[in-house]
This record gives C-alpha cells, structure tokens and sequence, in this order.
C-alpha cells in the first residue's frame, strides 16, 4: 500500500511506512488501513502548512486547530470523528516508537457522529425476498442462499464474502464467521438456509465456477471470482419487488426480530459479534421506536 510523502520517504519523520507496516501486522482490514493512511496523509500535509513537520511538533492545540479547520470547510462529524481516531491511533503507535514523548491526542475531543436508528425491511420486502419463487437457476439458487444468511444469521456482508465451504458445519447447523479483527464467532442458520447454501453447491455452484475461481470460496459472482459487496447489493435490487433493500438492513431486521421475540441483549451482541454491548443496545431502540408506531396507528386513542 503506497503511502504519499511531501518528504522523499526515506528521511519522513512521521515514518509512515513504518506505521502503515504496523496495520498491515495487526491484520486490520484493509479498509482500515487505507483510512488511516489517507488520514495521516491529509494531516501531514495540513500540518506541513502551519510550520509543523515531525511529530514532536505536534500539540493539543494544534490538534484542535486542525479539527476546527475541517469544521469550517464543512466536512461531516463522521469524517472529523474517523480521523480523530486515526490520529489517535498513529500518536499512541509513535510514543510506542518513541518519536516523542507523550500522545497529544489525549484528551482531545471530537463531535460525536449522528446516530441515526438503524432501517429494517419491511415485511412485504422480506416476503418477496424470501417467499416469492425464483426460479432454480444457478444464480438464483446463490441468490436464495445469500438472502437467507444475510437475514438468517445476521452477518455483516463481508462476512458472507469472506465465507467458505468449510464455513458451514452440516452436522451442527453453525456457520463459523471470521469477523472483525480476524475474530471467530459460531452463529447458528435455521434448516431453511441450511437447505438453500446445500441446494447452491449441490446444484449451482459448480456450474458457475471457472478456471479460475478461488476453490473453497462459497460464493461467485458472475464473472467466477469472489463475490464482492457491491455484487450483493445487485442482487438484492434485482430481487426486492420494490423500493432498494441495502443488504446491512438485513443484519438489523435479524436483531430486531430477535430482541422482539425475547432474546437476550447479550446472545444477540455475541450473534452480531459486536464488541460493545452499547452498540447492540441501539436495536432496542429500534424495537421500541417499531412498537410506538404500531400503537400510534392502531390503537383509538394513538
């Protein structure tokens, strides 16, 4: 992953192939790394601009100038807030490599993102995801077995990507999910998506395949390679009758429906493999906010 200098790389001071190395060790996503570099990018270039060149240079206060800056050029709190904690991150690794001597980023605060609650899919969508017949094609026997997943075990759609044969065991009825941070979690699948990942490899999957297809690899696109994300949204606005279903409204529909037939807030956040229970606690939110709307339109005095 190249990373840009305004510096020959050899003599940059921030050491930011070293630091992007360090990403690429702790086996963050690749998403991951290439915010931080691009963040890390983009402050050293503001910083070379206010007469700061190293890390040593760099104070509480200059931190704060560079958060009011993208305040004022209008950037959104998610972006001021994402590159806060890359700048976070990249001052706690270089007082680790003791390019100075304490993280000026401590204490240094930043607009909290919108939470915005979570959409889920309607019932009507679910049902002609699910329900309405699709044929017995090859793509739409993936189709059927992605849908099912994204909805059945709640799986972020890199996660389903990302899945292999040896992802699912047949005889527990689990998928074995590598989530974020390379974590493993065991999430069960209900018989019927069981059923439509089997129906795939038995009778799509190697119809589909090409020379050059990854061998262990659940799920292709059309082209034969690894199903990709965009891929997945395709495939849902082919099969929604109407309106656009984003496949991460599956994975919320899956909590809600969850906690709103009992479940513990716990089980679920160890289902979504969420590392903050406050994170899982958002779709209580969601199920309240889904059972005010209920009473406002069906009770006399709503």
């Amino acid at each position: 992953m190249a990373i840009r200098s305004s510096r020959d790389a050899s003599v940059d001071p921030w050491q930011r192939e070293d630091f992007a190395t360090s990403l690429r060790a702790l086996d963050r996503a690749v998403t991951t790394q290439r915010a931080y570099n691009a963040d890390m990018n983009d402050f050293v270039d503001w910083a070379a601009t206010q007469g700061v060149t190293s890390p040593p240079d760099v104070s509480r206060r200059v931190l704060r100038a560079y958060l009011a800056m993208m305040h004022t050029r209008g950037d959104e709190r998610s972006s001021v807030a994402r590159r806060r904690a890359s700048l976070r991150h990249y001052f706690r690794w270089a007082v680790e490599r003791q390019l100075l001597a304490s993280d000026p980023t401590a204490r240094v605060s930043a607009p909290q993102p919108h939470t915005a609650l979570p959409s889920i899919v309607v019932r009507e969508q679910l049902d002609a995801l699910l329900e309405a017949p699709w044929g017995d094609d090859p793509w739409a026997l993936r189709d059927r077995a992605v849908c099912e997943i994204l909805y059945g075990a709640g799986l972020r759609v890199s996660e389903l990507c990302s899945l292999t044969l040896a992802s699912i065991d047949w005889r527990e009825g689990v998928i074995r999910v590598i989530g974020k941070g390379r974590k493993e979690r065991i999430v069960p699948l209900h018989e019927q998506g069981l059923e439509a990942i089997r129906c795939w490899r038995d009778l799509g999957r190697g119809l589909v395949m090409t020379a050059s297809s990854p061998v262990d690899a659940l799920f292709f696109n059309k082209r034969g390679a690894t199903l990709g994300a965009r891929d997945v949204r395709r495939l849902l606005d082919k099969r929604v009758l109407s309106g656009h279903v984003h496949p991460h409204a599956l994975r919320h529909t899956y909590a809600t429906h969850l906690l709103e037939g009992g479940a513990d807030l716990r089980v679920v956040q160890e289902l979504l493999g969420h590392e903050s229970l406050t994170t899982t606690q958002l779709y209580t939110h969601v199920s309240k906010a889904r059972l005010q709307a209920i009473h406002r339109t069906t009770h006399p005095r709503g």
